[in-house]
């Protein structure tokens, strides 16, 4: 029977859909209840390769359990919360080309079909039906397709409505004026889902240093208040529009682009004129804290959509500012060009304010110097920068003209610094990003103050319980209990709610949305009885109803409902969730959100019990694309190759939370390889074996000694998440004793069709979880039933032999040395004869293996023999000799070497010896020959000649 993956894998699909294979319910008994679950999908787009490696991690985890006995829970869902997918759909309403071509020409979406994207959930539907979901029966994934729910159901959101009740309830919401993400098109607040560009900006507070002019404030946007007294001279775009506004009844010099930052960060803003920058440059400006004047200078690298648009400079400490001064003092025709006297620019020097151990007066000519830099396009003049601020904050004492700070280290004392001089009036502030940030609906994403509600993660009380739950967690790996911690220890006030978008609305006040991190913290609970709340009318899913599932009976003061509390026995059942597989960058969001709202709204036994988090992916070496078109569909993936080679390239290439890269070429590898399996595996099946087991030969018994090795190691790698080990155990590692068992011995004799046969039964279930198809196929052609109804294989210790590992090792061994004499020599002989050491040698041998490496105590034991002291220096060469042997062993194997006949390991193998050199094999022992050969034979190290 030919190997055609897809006819298999069809065939499979539709008996698990037909069969309702993974849908699951509690059951009475010994089966644990095991729970596991991934991200919903968010089908704003297509799924791609690196989705299916997402959902692919949890269904190998899922299907090993089973295979374990447990009862398995895993379910998906769709998120379609927020304004992402209502962003593409104005797009594609708009006609931009850029939205058509990845509809059209990546997804393959028909243009016949284009008209019923056209509304959100319209568009969010063909995805969820054409492409998740048809992939996902496609990769074989054991979901329980009954619980699947999308967030914006009814009763989804009443489910939601009681969290964010219960939340406020216990304090866990606030209100307030608190910076967000705020996309201008849509004029909503944002979060990390909706952002296309910037996903990892951060708020920075800049403070603004209110330089004067006349009556009018020029302020210049800083992270380093504490260089105010460094300020030589300032910097505006000629080119660029700039303003004078009424800033809270006060008049400012600013950049156009300022004035919709300022108004959004609730600040009240009239512009009172408009005029281009170069209407300041060569205007003089006053500093706040120094009284002296400062040139304003022109600079193309003003950025006057940055801040205020008006940049100060401190030479002596910045070396970018180093430089442009620098560049403006040899640039004598732009100066001209603008009204300003070269002269006056030629004077500016630079002012040292801070000391700092390492550089001398001006820290940033030395950081210049140190990097090699001659120009602003330099990129090392980034790495330089960061350089001497960092060490100036930890290191950086103010110099005397600090008055009361004077001496103190920039770290201790930034804040207090910026306090005082902010009280006194010479400061003021504003919110920026530390990068741009694009809206998925293409628009700019500013920084705003809203007065909103916004959930408290900056209580210690609750970071406490957090991190609580982190320690008890299960991390894998390991070393990302740290992020958690991490992430816990920083997260501040959370903005739980946008102003539009698909979800919830926020129940006290229906004007607001509840936004989509927001209101994916518990959603797994939902899981547990959402197929059965199809049962119960909305309107019923009330606070009381909520609260008898979750909390039971007494936490609702009336009758609790009767079907609550049914459907709390399901929830009980299979909570906590015992695993979530997500990607690293959830770790700063999603996932802690997911602990910090499981501390507070269940008790500590419905904790999360694990995280894997997963990796990325990349194509041919590159990050992937839809907006390029640079990736890869699995349903053209799984057509091409199968589900089962698809399933096996990612869960093969790499641990699931390090990186991979999908390439064709070892994808296709990939194919042909399980392709080799199946027909091995129809050989033996072919073959038939005896109903009983015959007697077997050592090499039979090497073979299933060696399978049971396989199966801890395996078994090991699978509790841990490692699939990349787990296959390569069971698949590549494995195939290479088959492929020496193969060479070694009769495969038609009965014991060796028994032996491939019970082989095969064992590695058909170790790789069950990574390949389903296939696996499920051969093992009903050999066992009469599909492989996921068997058991998980456990070592069987009547199997384990080590001393027919290690005899066995000893011909391998014998086996290489002769095909390296053969090579090097260039012969081709005609008799290959072994020569075993002579019997005083093992008594040697014994005596390093109990003696341990050191010579000098070997020798003392056997110099006590009158025998070997006879043969002086040859002893002395061959305990030499047996010491760096013996190091290279372990205690096990020593214990057995002990035991064993080396002669007769080698006769028993002479056939398979003559075989594979087509030469006679003569095995003779030291003892009975006088050939000069045979003395350089030591124990396990036998002497050959080759006679042709």
């Amino acid at each position: 029977m030919s190997y055609e993956p897809r006819e298999i894998e069809r065939k499979w699909q539709d008996r698990w859909e037909d069969g309702g294979r993974y849908e699951v319910d509690p059951e009475e008994g010994d089966e644990e209840a095991t729970f596991v679950t991934v991200p919903y999908p968010y089908p704003s787009g297509g799924m791609h390769i690196g989705h299916a490696r997402t959902y692919t991690v949890p269904d190998v985890w899922a299907r090993y359990r089973r295979l374990q006995g447990d009862n398995v829970l895993f379910p998906i869902a769709w998120h379609v919360t927020g304004t992402p997918i209502i962003g593409a759909v104005n797009r594609l309403q708009k006609g931009e080309e850029e939205q058509l071509s990845v509809l059209r020409d990546t997804y393959n979406v028909p243009e016949d079909e284009l008209e019923d994207l056209e509304t959100p959930m319209g568009f969010a539907r063909y995805f969820i039906e054409n492409h998740y979901k048809r992939n996902m029966k496609s990769l074989g994934l054991s979901i329980d397709w009954r619980r699947e729910f999308t967030t914006n159901d009814e009763r989804y959101s009443k489910f939601v409505t009681w969290q964010y009740q219960t939340l406020k309830e216990r304090d866990r919401l606030e209100k307030g004026l608190h910076p967000v993400k705020y996309c201008t098109d849509e004029e909503n607040p944002v979060t990390t889902h909706d952002i296309l560009e910037g996903e990892e900006a951060e708020f920075q507070e800049y403070t603004l240093v209110k330089f004067r002019k006349g009556e009018t404030f020029v302020p210049m946007a800083t992270l380093r208040p504490e260089t105010v007294r460094g300020v030589t001279n300032a910097y505006v775009d000629p080119e660029a529009e700039y303003v004078e506004a009424e800033v809270d009844g006060e008049k400012w010099l600013i950049s156009h682009d300022a004035v919709q930052k300022l108004q959004l960060q609730e600040r009240d803003v009239e512009i009172l004129d408009r005029f281009l920058g170069e209407a300041l440059v060569g205007e003089r400006v006053e500093n706040p804290v120094t009284g002296e004047d400062v040139l304003v200078l022109p600079a193309n690298f003003v950025d006057p959509d940055n801040a205020t648009g008006v940049v100060m400079s401190v030479p002596a400490h910045s070396p970018d500012d180093w430089i442009a001064l620098q560049e403006a003092k040899e640039n004598d025709d732009l100066m001209r060009e603008y009204g300003v006297d070269p002269a006056e620019v030629d004077e500016i020097e630079p002012k040292a304010i801070i000391d700092v151990e390492g550089y001398g007066v001006f820290p940033a000519r030395d950081a210049v110097e140190e990097y090699g830099i001659e120009s602003s396009d330099d990129p090392a003049l980034e790495e330089a920068t960061q350089d001497v601020y960092n060490r100036e904050f930890h290191a950086g004492q103010l110099k005397d003209m600090y008055d009361e700070f004077a001496g103190e280290v920039v770290e201790d004392v930034r804040e207090e610094l910026k306090e005082y001089f902010q009280s006194q009036g010479e400061f003021d502030s504003m919110y920026e990003f530390s990068e741009e940030v694009v809206c998925r609906c293409g628009g700019d994403v500013e920084v705003a103050k809203q007065d909103t509600w916004f959930l408290t993660y900056n209580d210690e009380g609750w970071k406490e319980m957090a991190h609580e739950a982190v320690s008890q967690m299960d991390t894998i790996p390991e070393n990302t209990r740290g992020q958690f911690d991490h992430t816990i220890d920083w997260l501040n006030e959370w903005p739980c709610i946008r102003n539009y978008g698909l979800g919830t609305r926020l129940p006290w006040d229906e004007d607001f949305v509840i936004e989509p991190l927001s209101d994916s913290t518990i959603y797994m609970s939902y899981y547990t009885i959402a197929h059965r709340l199809e049962d119960v009318p909305p309107e019923e899913l009330t606070r009381e109803f909520f609260d008898a599932l979750f909390y039971g009976a007494d936490a609702v003061e009336d009758e609790a409902p009767e079907k609550a509390l049914e459907l709390r026995e399901e929830w009980d059942y299979w909570y906590p969730v015992d695993y979530r597989c997500s990607a690293n960058d959830l770790i700063s969001n999603h996932l802690s959100f997911y602990i910090f709202h499981h501390t507070e709204l269940f008790d500590q036994p419905q904790w999360p019990q694990g995280v894997t988090i997963m990796g990325m992916g990349l194509l041919e070496g590159e990050k992937m694309s839809s907006s390029k078109g640079h990736v890869v569909l699995p349903r053209e993936a799984i057509e091409r190759y199968g589900a089962d080679t698809v399933r096996f390239f990612l869960l093969n290439s790499a641990e699931p939370w390090q990186d991979y890269d999908w390439r064709a070429e070892e994808v296709e590898t990939t194919s042909n390889q399980l392709e080799r399996f199946w027909n091995r595996a129809q050989e033996i099946l072919d073959a038939g074996a005896p109903d009983e087991r015959p007697d077997l030969k050592r090499i039979d018994r090497w073979l299933l000694s060696k399978l049971q090795t396989t199966i801890r190691d395996v078994t090991q790698s699978m509790d841990n998440f490692e699939t990349r080990a787990a296959t390569q155990e069971a698949f590549y590692r494995f195939e290479e004793d088959l492929r020496w068992y193969r060479k070694r011995t009769d495969l038609d004799r009965p014991g060796a069709r028994w032996t491939r046969q019970e082989v095969l039964r064992t590695r058909l279930r170790l790789l069950a979880p990574v390949v389903p198809f296939l696996t499920n196929e051969l093992h009903e052609e050999l066992e009469g039933v599909p492989v996921e109804e068997a058991a998980w294989p456990e070592p069987d210790p009547e199997l384990e032999s080590t001393r027919v590992e290690v005899e066995e090792r000893l011909v391998d061994s014998l086996t290489d040395d002769v095909r390296d004499i053969i090579d090097v020599t260039e012969t081709e002989p005609e008799t290959i004869r072994v020569f075993t050491a002579a019997d005083w040698k093992y008594d040697v041998f014994e005596t390093v293996a109990e003696t341990g490496p050191d010579v000098g105590a070997v020798m003392g034991k056997v110099m006590q023999q009158e025998e070997l002291r006879e043969k002086g220096d040859v002893v002395n060469q061959l305990v030499q000799d047996l010491v760096a042997d013996v190091r290279e062993r372990d205690d096990e194997e020593l214990a057995v070497l002990e035991d064993v006949d080396e002669t007769d390991v080698y006769e028993a193998a002479a056939g398979f010896l003559a075989r594979a050199f087509d030469a006679d094999v003569e095995v003779v022992s030291e003892d009975e020959t006088d050939a000069e050969k045979a003395s350089q034979a030591q124990p396990f190290r036998p002497a050959i000649l080759l006679e042709e």
